[in-house]
């Protein structure tokens, strides 16, 4: 399973340095999450790191 940015995302970027795989980047017109590359941080967090910074709550499970 992956995260994903909705729309709702305001671009402040407080979750791109929290990704230890970088999988977020600056997409247009907000953040993206690469699919291939989010891991939901297993192996390295027990929880998804950039979901608690996000001031929106826009970072949610991928269908």
């Amino acid at each position: 399973m992956t995260l994903k940015i909705t729309d709702e995302c305001i671009n402040c970027g407080a979750c791109e340095p929290e990704c230890p795989n970088e999988a977020i980047t600056q997409g247009d017109p907000t953040f993206k999450i690469n699919a291939t590359k989010c891991t939901e941080c297993a192996g390295q967090h027990d929880a998804p790191q950039c979901v608690p910074v996000c001031p929106v709550e826009c970072i949610i499970k991928a269908a």
